[in-house]
Protein backbone atom coordinates (compact mmCIF):
# COMPACT_ATOMS: atom_id res chain seq x y z
CA UNK A 1 0.00 0.00 0.00
CA UNK A 2 1.55 3.79 -0.68
CA UNK A 3 0.64 7.03 -1.20
CA UNK A 4 1.86 10.44 -1.00
CA UNK A 5 1.78 13.42 0.95
CA UNK A 6 4.11 16.09 2.29
CA UNK A 7 5.30 17.45 5.73
CA UNK A 8 7.68 20.07 7.15
CA UNK A 9 10.96 19.41 5.68
CA UNK A 10 13.91 19.20 8.59
CA UNK A 11 16.60 20.09 6.45
CA UNK A 12 19.17 22.74 5.67
CA UNK A 13 18.29 24.34 2.63
CA UNK A 14 14.30 25.32 2.68
CA UNK A 15 11.94 22.61 1.16
CA UNK A 16 9.61 19.99 1.74
CA UNK A 17 9.96 15.95 2.29
CA UNK A 18 8.06 13.76 0.08
CA UNK A 19 6.07 11.23 2.48
CA UNK A 20 4.99 8.28 0.87
CA UNK A 21 3.64 5.27 3.36
CA UNK A 22 4.42 1.71 3.65
CA UNK A 23 3.75 -1.01 5.84
CA UNK A 24 6.29 -2.40 8.07
CA UNK A 25 4.53 -5.18 9.14
CA UNK A 26 1.04 -6.45 8.06
CA UNK A 27 -2.28 -6.39 10.44
CA UNK A 28 -3.80 -9.99 9.33
CA UNK A 29 -0.23 -11.64 10.38
CA UNK A 30 -0.46 -10.17 13.77
CA UNK A 31 -4.45 -10.87 13.91
CA UNK A 32 -3.46 -14.56 13.29
CA UNK A 33 -0.81 -14.55 15.66
CA UNK A 34 -3.25 -12.79 18.14
CA UNK A 35 -5.98 -15.46 17.47
CA UNK A 36 -2.91 -18.30 17.98
CA UNK A 37 -2.04 -16.76 21.09
CA UNK A 38 -5.77 -16.26 22.12
CA UNK A 39 -5.99 -20.22 22.13
CA UNK A 40 -3.70 -20.98 24.54
CA UNK A 41 -6.04 -19.38 27.17
CA UNK A 42 -3.78 -18.39 30.15
CA UNK A 43 -1.15 -20.40 28.73
CA UNK A 44 -0.55 -17.41 26.27
CA UNK A 45 1.94 -14.60 27.27
CA UNK A 46 -0.36 -11.53 28.20
CA UNK A 47 2.64 -8.76 27.45
CA UNK A 48 2.66 -10.26 23.77
CA UNK A 49 -0.86 -10.35 23.79
CA UNK A 50 -0.88 -6.59 24.89
CA UNK A 51 1.89 -6.23 22.12
CA UNK A 52 -0.43 -7.61 19.35
CA UNK A 53 -3.44 -5.48 20.44
CA UNK A 54 -1.61 -2.44 20.37
CA UNK A 55 0.19 -3.36 16.46
CA UNK A 56 -3.67 -4.13 15.60
CA UNK A 57 -4.92 -0.80 17.22
CA UNK A 58 -1.84 1.19 15.24
CA UNK A 59 -2.14 -0.32 12.04
CA UNK A 60 1.02 -1.30 10.23
CA UNK A 61 1.55 2.39 8.19
CA UNK A 62 4.23 4.23 8.58
CA UNK A 63 5.80 7.92 7.11
CA UNK A 64 8.84 6.77 4.48
CA UNK A 65 10.67 10.20 3.77
CA UNK A 66 12.95 11.44 1.62
CA UNK A 67 13.57 15.21 0.69
CA UNK A 68 12.27 16.54 -2.50
CA UNK A 69 15.24 18.38 -3.04
CA UNK A 70 19.14 17.70 -3.02
CA UNK A 71 19.24 19.47 1.09
CA UNK A 72 22.01 21.91 1.43
CA UNK A 73 25.07 19.34 1.79
CA UNK A 74 27.49 21.82 0.94
CA UNK A 75 26.38 23.73 4.60
CA UNK A 76 26.84 20.44 6.42
CA UNK A 77 29.82 19.80 5.44
CA UNK A 78 30.89 23.47 6.95
CA UNK A 79 29.59 22.52 9.46
CA UNK A 80 31.26 19.19 10.14
CA UNK A 81 34.34 19.11 8.21
CA UNK A 82 35.98 15.86 9.12
CA UNK A 83 32.98 14.30 8.05
CA UNK A 84 32.98 15.48 4.54
CA UNK A 85 33.80 11.98 2.69
CA UNK A 86 30.66 10.08 4.29
CA UNK A 87 28.56 13.31 3.56
CA UNK A 88 29.43 13.42 -0.18
CA UNK A 89 29.07 9.74 -0.44
CA UNK A 90 25.35 10.62 0.92
CA UNK A 91 25.12 13.48 -1.96
CA UNK A 92 26.06 10.74 -4.88
CA UNK A 93 23.19 7.91 -3.20
CA UNK A 94 20.61 10.81 -2.65
CA UNK A 95 21.07 12.55 -6.15
CA UNK A 96 20.25 8.67 -7.28
CA UNK A 97 16.94 8.65 -5.29
CA UNK A 98 15.88 12.05 -5.99
CA UNK A 99 16.07 11.16 -9.67
CA UNK A 100 13.60 8.89 -9.77
CA UNK A 101 10.42 7.60 -7.71
CA UNK A 102 12.52 5.35 -5.80
CA UNK A 103 12.68 5.70 -1.97
CA UNK A 104 15.54 6.97 0.70
CA UNK A 105 18.07 4.36 0.18
CA UNK A 106 21.77 5.48 2.05
CA UNK A 107 23.80 2.14 2.06
CA UNK A 108 24.64 1.38 6.01
CA UNK A 109 27.42 3.74 7.69
CA UNK A 110 30.51 2.98 10.22
CA UNK A 111 32.46 6.07 11.05
CA UNK A 112 35.54 5.08 12.62
CA UNK A 113 37.45 7.48 14.91
CA UNK A 114 38.64 8.61 18.90
CA UNK A 115 36.09 9.08 21.79
CA UNK A 116 33.82 12.43 21.13
CA UNK A 117 35.44 13.71 18.11
CA UNK A 118 31.51 14.00 16.80
CA UNK A 119 30.33 10.59 15.46
CA UNK A 120 26.74 11.00 17.29
CA UNK A 121 26.89 14.47 16.71
CA UNK A 122 26.76 14.06 12.92
CA UNK A 123 24.41 11.14 13.11
CA UNK A 124 21.65 12.98 14.33
CA UNK A 125 22.42 15.82 11.85
CA UNK A 126 21.87 13.66 8.85
CA UNK A 127 18.23 12.49 10.59
CA UNK A 128 17.50 16.52 10.44
CA UNK A 129 18.99 16.46 7.14
CA UNK A 130 16.56 14.05 5.96
CA UNK A 131 13.63 14.76 7.81
CA UNK A 132 13.28 11.62 9.38
CA UNK A 133 13.47 9.71 13.01
CA UNK A 134 16.59 9.11 15.22
CA UNK A 135 16.67 6.57 16.87
CA UNK A 136 20.16 5.54 19.10
CA UNK A 137 21.57 2.59 21.17
CA UNK A 138 24.90 2.55 22.61
CA UNK A 139 26.22 -0.45 23.17
CA UNK A 140 29.26 0.03 25.26
CA UNK A 141 26.90 -0.31 28.67
CA UNK A 142 24.85 -3.24 27.80
CA UNK A 143 25.23 -6.82 27.92
CA UNK A 144 22.12 -8.14 27.17
CA UNK A 145 22.53 -9.89 23.50
CA UNK A 146 18.94 -9.19 23.09
CA UNK A 147 19.28 -5.32 22.96
CA UNK A 148 18.52 -5.20 18.93
CA UNK A 149 16.29 -7.93 18.14
CA UNK A 150 14.55 -8.68 21.81
CA UNK A 151 14.00 -11.93 23.89
CA UNK A 152 11.90 -14.65 23.78
CA UNK A 153 8.45 -14.34 25.21
CA UNK A 154 8.71 -17.30 26.78
CA UNK A 155 11.49 -15.58 29.34
CA UNK A 156 10.22 -13.22 32.35
CA UNK A 157 10.48 -9.76 31.49
CA UNK A 158 11.54 -10.01 28.17
CA UNK A 159 10.23 -7.59 25.68
CA UNK A 160 11.33 -6.26 21.73
CA UNK A 161 14.45 -4.69 20.62
CA UNK A 162 15.33 -2.04 19.84
CA UNK A 163 14.87 -2.06 16.04
CA UNK A 164 11.03 -3.57 16.48
CA UNK A 165 10.55 -0.29 19.43
CA UNK A 166 11.62 2.18 16.42
CA UNK A 167 9.53 0.88 13.57
CA UNK A 168 6.79 -0.25 15.30
CA UNK A 169 6.00 2.51 17.68
CA UNK A 170 7.49 5.22 15.51
CA UNK A 171 6.39 7.33 13.06
CA UNK A 172 8.90 6.13 10.03
CA UNK A 173 9.63 3.24 8.14
CA UNK A 174 13.02 4.65 7.39
CA UNK A 175 14.02 6.36 10.88
CA UNK A 176 18.11 6.77 11.32
CA UNK A 177 18.80 4.05 14.07
CA UNK A 178 22.26 4.87 15.38
CA UNK A 179 24.25 2.43 16.92
CA UNK A 180 26.81 3.32 19.04
CA UNK A 181 30.51 1.95 19.95
CA UNK A 182 29.90 -1.20 18.15
CA UNK A 183 33.07 -2.29 19.11
CA UNK A 184 31.92 -2.49 22.73
CA UNK A 185 29.19 -4.75 22.04
CA UNK A 186 29.50 -6.89 25.33
CA UNK A 187 27.14 -10.51 25.40
CA UNK A 188 27.44 -13.51 26.38
CA UNK A 189 28.69 -16.70 25.00
CA UNK A 190 25.49 -18.43 23.62
CA UNK A 191 23.96 -14.91 22.33
CA UNK A 192 26.08 -12.57 19.99
CA UNK A 193 24.36 -8.95 20.70
CA UNK A 194 25.72 -8.23 16.98
CA UNK A 195 23.76 -11.17 15.28
CA UNK A 196 21.13 -9.35 14.44
CA UNK A 197 22.91 -7.08 12.24
CA UNK A 198 23.65 -9.67 9.54
CA UNK A 199 20.05 -9.88 8.89
CA UNK A 200 19.16 -5.81 9.30
CA UNK A 201 21.72 -4.70 6.90
CA UNK A 202 21.60 -7.07 3.69
CA UNK A 203 17.98 -5.27 2.01
CA UNK A 204 16.41 -8.86 0.96
CA UNK A 205 16.83 -10.08 4.26
CA UNK A 206 15.94 -6.88 6.64
CA UNK A 207 12.12 -6.47 4.69
CA UNK A 208 11.52 -9.73 6.83
CA UNK A 209 13.05 -9.21 9.94
CA UNK A 210 11.21 -11.11 12.97
CA UNK A 211 11.89 -9.84 16.52
CA UNK A 212 12.68 -12.80 19.09
CA UNK A 213 9.90 -11.46 20.96
CA UNK A 214 7.29 -10.30 18.70
CA UNK A 215 7.94 -13.28 16.36
CA UNK A 216 6.16 -11.83 13.47
CA UNK A 217 8.21 -10.40 10.67
CA UNK A 218 8.57 -6.91 10.77
CA UNK A 219 10.23 -4.74 7.13
CA UNK A 220 12.98 -3.28 8.41
CA UNK A 221 14.33 -2.77 4.88
CA UNK A 222 14.20 0.99 4.54
CA UNK A 223 16.25 2.02 7.95
CA UNK A 224 19.24 4.42 7.68
CA UNK A 225 22.14 2.88 9.41
CA UNK A 226 25.02 4.42 10.86
CA UNK A 227 27.38 2.74 13.65
CA UNK A 228 30.19 3.88 15.50
CA UNK A 229 33.39 2.74 16.42
CA UNK A 230 36.98 3.77 17.61
CA UNK A 231 38.14 0.83 15.93
CA UNK A 232 37.75 -1.73 13.57
CA UNK A 233 39.50 -4.48 15.58
CA UNK A 234 36.83 -6.18 17.48
CA UNK A 235 34.25 -5.94 14.94
CA UNK A 236 33.13 -9.66 13.19
CA UNK A 237 34.75 -9.37 9.38
CA UNK A 238 30.82 -10.09 7.65
CA UNK A 239 29.63 -6.61 9.64
CA UNK A 240 32.42 -4.61 8.46
CA UNK A 241 31.37 -6.62 4.37
CA UNK A 242 28.24 -4.27 4.61
CA UNK A 243 28.66 -1.15 5.44
CA UNK A 244 30.66 2.09 3.91
CA UNK A 245 33.62 2.37 6.14
CA UNK A 246 35.10 5.84 7.36
CA UNK A 247 37.96 7.09 9.17
CA UNK A 248 37.06 10.34 11.18
CA UNK A 249 40.09 12.62 12.16
CA UNK A 250 39.58 14.82 14.36
CA UNK A 251 39.06 19.02 13.46
CA UNK A 252 41.44 21.30 12.88
CA UNK A 253 41.38 24.33 14.70
CA UNK A 254 38.99 25.89 12.29
CA UNK A 255 37.04 22.74 12.17
CA UNK A 256 36.75 23.21 15.84
CA UNK A 257 35.27 26.37 15.39
CA UNK A 258 33.03 25.63 12.76
CA UNK A 259 31.62 22.74 14.91
CA UNK A 260 31.00 25.05 17.71
CA UNK A 261 29.49 27.72 16.20
CA UNK A 262 27.02 24.90 14.65
CA UNK A 263 26.26 23.21 17.87
CA UNK A 264 25.49 27.06 19.55
CA UNK A 265 23.18 27.67 16.52
CA UNK A 266 21.44 24.25 16.88
CA UNK A 267 20.74 24.08 20.86
CA UNK A 268 19.48 28.19 19.91
CA UNK A 269 16.88 26.34 17.24
CA UNK A 270 15.52 23.78 19.52
CA UNK A 271 14.25 25.80 22.46
CA UNK A 272 12.21 28.77 22.38
CA UNK A 273 14.47 30.80 24.87
CA UNK A 274 17.10 30.51 22.05
CA UNK A 275 14.90 33.74 20.06
CA UNK A 276 16.33 35.79 23.02
CA UNK A 277 20.13 35.31 22.22
CA UNK A 278 22.25 36.58 19.16
CA UNK A 279 22.04 34.28 16.31
CA UNK A 280 26.03 33.92 16.72
CA UNK A 281 28.48 33.35 19.21
CA UNK A 282 30.89 35.61 20.17
CA UNK A 283 34.30 34.89 18.97
CA UNK A 284 36.18 35.00 22.47
CA UNK A 285 33.41 32.27 23.64
CA UNK A 286 33.67 30.86 20.43
CA UNK A 287 37.24 30.57 21.17
CA UNK A 288 36.42 28.73 24.35
CA UNK A 289 34.00 26.15 23.20
CA UNK A 290 36.17 25.01 20.44
CA UNK A 291 39.11 23.99 22.68
CA UNK A 292 36.08 20.77 24.03
CA UNK A 293 35.91 17.61 21.77
CA UNK A 294 32.60 17.98 19.99
CA UNK A 295 31.11 15.69 22.51
CA UNK A 296 31.44 18.04 25.57
CA UNK A 297 30.27 20.95 23.44
CA UNK A 298 26.73 20.51 23.79
CA UNK A 299 26.55 19.61 27.54
CA UNK A 300 29.19 23.08 28.19
CA UNK A 301 27.16 25.31 25.40
CA UNK A 302 23.53 23.86 27.40
CA UNK A 303 25.59 25.28 30.70
CA UNK A 304 26.56 28.73 29.25
CA UNK A 305 23.48 29.50 28.16
CA UNK A 306 21.63 28.93 31.66
CA UNK A 307 25.00 30.66 32.85
CA UNK A 308 24.34 34.13 30.94
CA UNK A 309 20.90 33.89 32.06
CA UNK A 310 21.30 33.84 35.77
CA UNK A 311 23.92 36.42 35.05
CA UNK A 312 20.75 38.59 33.36
CA UNK A 313 22.37 38.78 30.26
CA UNK A 314 20.93 37.73 26.92
CA UNK A 315 24.91 37.24 25.10
CA UNK A 316 26.92 34.19 26.31
CA UNK A 317 30.39 35.54 27.52
CA UNK A 318 33.51 33.45 27.38
CA UNK A 319 33.54 33.21 31.00
CA UNK A 320 29.93 31.23 31.08
CA UNK A 321 31.16 28.80 29.20
CA UNK A 322 33.42 27.78 32.49
CA UNK A 323 34.35 23.67 32.25
CA UNK A 324 36.94 22.93 33.94
CA UNK A 325 38.76 21.03 31.53
CA UNK A 326 38.87 23.59 29.45
CA UNK A 327 41.08 25.56 31.60
CA UNK A 328 42.85 22.42 32.99
CA UNK A 329 43.90 21.36 29.45
CA UNK A 330 43.44 23.52 26.45
CA UNK A 331 42.72 22.40 22.99
CA UNK A 332 42.00 19.16 24.55
CA UNK A 333 41.30 16.86 22.03
CA UNK A 334 42.27 18.19 18.72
Amino acid sequence: MSATATLPAVVTRPSISIAGFKDVYHVPRIETALNELQELGSGGNEALKATYVKMIKTGGQRFTIKPSSLPDIDALVDELPNFAEPLEDIRRQLALCLSSDDPLDLEPILLLGDPGIGKTHFARRVAKLLGTGYNFIGMSSLTAGWILSGASAQWKNAKPGKVFDALVNGDYANPVIVVDEIDKAGGDQQYDPLGSLYTLLEHDTACEFTDEFAEVPIDASDVVWVATANEARSIPEPILNRMNVYEIEPPDADGARRIAAGIYRELRAEHAWGKQFPEDLADDALDRLASLKPREMRRVMLTAFGNAKLAGRHEIEARDISDERVARKARIGF
